[in-house]
């Protein structure tokens, strides 16, 4: 179970790539302000974590090379943005963090640490994730390729 340390990079423009268009979405995402952990309803993460406090990135690295090659194996006639649709491989993945969470809180609680709040989309938060995680030697591509990261951070609360 991949977890660190980190110091989270706040950028509070990454917020705005939700607004990016992509395909079949000509202004970004539908989630932007119907969803409270998405922008701009999600909290700062500056505003409620005490950064004076670890902060931990608990991650995993889905292989989507190896996604691709099984799907290409499966549907030769695909396209590549279809082979690498995240519809086919982003629940799993989640899924999986979602598992290592709860096992990473249960080694914190098993050395006598509790009350973490858990950032499962920091970026909403307005944490750049691709140079939070460059800091500590994760380096994520943009678009994945090889290897799609989900991180989530973790923190304490600020009284």
């Amino acid at each position: 179970m991949p977890s660190v340390l980190v110091t989270p990079v706040i950028d509070l423009s990454v917020r705005d790539l939700c607004r990016k268009p992509y395909p079949g979405h000509p202004f970004g995402c539908p989630n932007w302000g119907r969803r409270d952990t998405c922008p701009p309803r999600a909290p700062r993460f500056d505003r409620v974590i005490d950064l004076a406090k670890p902060v931990w990135a608990i991650y995993n690295a889905f292989d989507l090379a190896g996604h691709v090659d099984r799907m290409r194996e499966a549907h030769p006639d695909w396209s590549w943005r279809q082979l690498v649709c995240c519809l086919y491989w982003q629940k799993g993945a989640r899924n999986t963090l979602e598992a290592e969470l709860a096992q990473w809180l249960f080694q914190r609680a098993a050395l006598g640490e509790s009350g973490y709040q858990i950032f499962r989309v920091p970026e909403a938060c307005g944490v750049n994730v691709t140079e939070t995680m460059a800091s500590v030697g994760v380096h994520l591509e943009w678009p994945p390729i090889r290897v799609a990261y989900q991180v989530a951070l973790a923190g304490t609360a600020k009284e």
